[in-house]
């Protein structure tokens, strides 16, 4: 399906053939569980929490308002997908606004994959001067594709390697709202 092939029927058909992986309690749950994690090491260093759009619009508005200690939010949006369902060249589309030399940073994202993006991110961060960067994913794909090196320091949960959406993933840019954790169905995996 390319970008002029997807219509709200298509994607409609999508969603009907995929598979549910967590509900939306079981996926409130998970957020439950990654906020103690963050709260039981980044409670008292003021971080950062800079949300990566537009994927963990979702996951970073639910999880602050979970993590009762003193926090600022910012955000960036750094793509490698663009609406496909296969990543390509990294584009920068917004920096973070907030000063990051020597600060502790909590960069929050809906799913780490194969990791580029969240390397890039990470590595721009560190080279503003943070003193520490952390990074929180909703869903660990399971793969061993991943970046060497990179791993997330809070984990929501781990997921077997299919193509995703719903709490802020998305399939060709829509399904983003969906309410839980989906599995696309392999033929619509293009």
């Amino acid at each position: 399906m390319t970008a002029s092939e997807v219509t709200p029927e298509k994607i409609e058909q999508v969603s009907e053939r995929a598979t549910c992986l967590l509900s939306a309690d079981e996926v409130e749950s998970v957020l439950d569980d990654l906020a103690h994690q963050i709260t039981d090491v980044l409670r008292n260093e003021n971080p950062i929490l800079i949300s990566v759009m537009n994927g963990a619009v979702i996951t970073a508005g639910k999880l602050a308002t979970r993590l009762n200690f003193p926090l600022k939010m910012d955000y960036l949006h750094a793509t490698r997908y663009r609406d496909k369902t296969r990543g390509s060249d990294l584009e920068w589309k917004h920096y973070p606004e907030s000063e990051l030399r020597e600060q502790v940073v909590l960069v929050v994202d809906d799913i780490l994959d194969e990791g580029d993006t969240l390397a890039a991110i990470k590595e721009y961060i560190l080279q503003q001067g943070a003193k520490a960067v952390y990074i929180a994913v909703l869903v660990n794909k399971l793969h061993d594709r991943k970046v060497q090196g990179l791993s997330a320091d809070f984990v929501g949960v781990e997921i077997e390697d299919k193509y995703l959406y719903g709490y802020g993933m998305d399939y060709k840019g829509y399904l983003r709202n969906a309410p839980g954790i989906y599995a696309v169905d392999p033929v619509d995996c293009d």
